[in-house]
């Protein structure tokens, strides 16, 4: 009996590694043959070393060349037409837009599309944002109407705006909260001595409340407040929302933020914090959240899509509004200056981890999700 063919399709090798390696070792494990389709990058020996086999895909950062996302589109027709997948699964914007309708024309027999938030898309303002969530809605519409499909859902604010838009059917949604974690790689430790630390763990986009941060970290200074503000996330040149290198280098030079760049030791640096801290402005479901949940710290996050349902409000952690430094500071100070609060949330959000992330039943729903779909074609 031949194995079951499971094609990933990822924008990013190292998105690929960090957020479904888990996921696609569990498959190869239960007899799916696993392929793996990204962009070029350092990452991709490190995919094929784990005897998955691997294609690179043309796919632009920008999206700002018609000619070259039609050229992706046709791309993924292509490997999907030769690999013959018996289930694509698809994660991130373009892979999920893309290769959604790649996958319908290509006659895929199943499809799994995960909405790992909706983009700086849905959170901009202004005319051109508008014509563009036009053209996204349209594609969304299209891309997810394979009619044996799953839409799997990190949380459900992007649920209920896709079902608004008439782009999602309701016997097609599935909810999991986020990618999952490992919860001894990020076990829960003792905090560490004062001063109190805050870090914020995302990439440098504006998005992300990077500028937010900083904001908070100024603000603090001038309260007297103490505590040591570390970003650990690097810049991303392809992203029109990111800061520039000239942007760190300031902040560092002011002195009101310490900036490790981008890191992979995440657990430890948790280890050696107090706090956790995204004031993004929209998420699906942040994985930095999930993993400072399973480290026993507490956050603060926005009230917005994803970060509000990573945590439990008031027990894991507190929510402030998106946009707004002054609360943040303030979220930040009352942490700091309470210890017993703090650590209290800290616990909860170990509890809620091993509840809802641990990676072994995030890919246990998944390889469910897959063996539903094969057997309803």
């Amino acid at each position: 009996m031949n194995c079951p063919r499971l094609l990933f399709v990822v924008n990013n090798p190292a998105f690929f590694l960090s957020h479904r390696l888990p996921l696609a070792l569990a498959a190869q494990r239960e007899g799916y043959e696993v392929h793996v389709a990204t962009m070029d990058g350092d990452s991709v020996a490190r995919i094929q070393s784990y005897g998955m086999t691997h294609h690179v895909i043309p796919m632009t950062r920008s999206g700002k060349n018609p000619l070259s996302e039609l050229k992706t589109m046709l791309a993924l027709y292509r490997l999907f037409r030769r690999v013959r997948p018996d289930i694509v699964h698809l994660v991130t914007i373009k892979p999920v837009l893309y290769g959604g309708v790649a996958a319908r024309l290509a006659r895929v027999p199943s499809m799994v599309s995960a909405i790992s938030g909706l983009g700086f898309v849905f959170v901009s303002r202004g005319a051109k944002a508008e014509l563009v969530r036009r053209v996204v809605t349209v594609l969304y519409r299209i891309a997810l109407g394979h009619p044996n499909s799953r839409i799997v859902f990190q949380n459900a604010s992007d649920r209920d705006v896709l079902s608004k838009l008439g782009a999602v059917r309701d016997e097609q949604v599935v909810m999991i909260r986020g990618s999952g974690v490992n919860l001894s790689e990020y076990a829960a430790v003792a905090e560490p001595p004062t001063p109190v630390v805050a870090l914020m763990v995302a990439r440098l986009l504006r998005d992300k409340g990077v500028l937010e941060f900083v904001e908070a970290a100024r603000i603090l200074r001038r309260q007297n407040v103490h505590v040591r503000m570390l970003l650990a996330g690097g810049i991303d040149p392809g992203n029109p929302a990111s800061v520039t290198a000239e942007d760190v280098r300031a902040w560092q030079d002011e002195g009101i933020i310490e900036p490790l760049g981008e890191r992979s030791d995440i657990a430890q640096l948790y280890a050696a914090s107090h706090i956790a801290v995204l004031p993004s402005y929209r998420e699906g479901l942040p994985r930095s959240l999930i993993e400072a949940a399973a480290c026993g710290r507490a956050v603060v996050t926005t009230d917005v899509p994803g970060c509000r349902d990573a945590i439990e409000p008031d027990v894991t952690g507190l929510l402030v509004p998106s946009h707004d430094a002054e609360a943040l500071a303030a979220a930040i100070a009352r942490l700091a200056q309470d210890t017993l609060l703090r650590q209290r949330m800290g616990a909860a959000g170990r509890a809620l981890a091993e509840r809802e992330f641990a990676i072994e039943d995030v890919c246990a729903k998944h390889l469910e999700l897959y063996q539903t779909l094969r057997q309803a074609r």
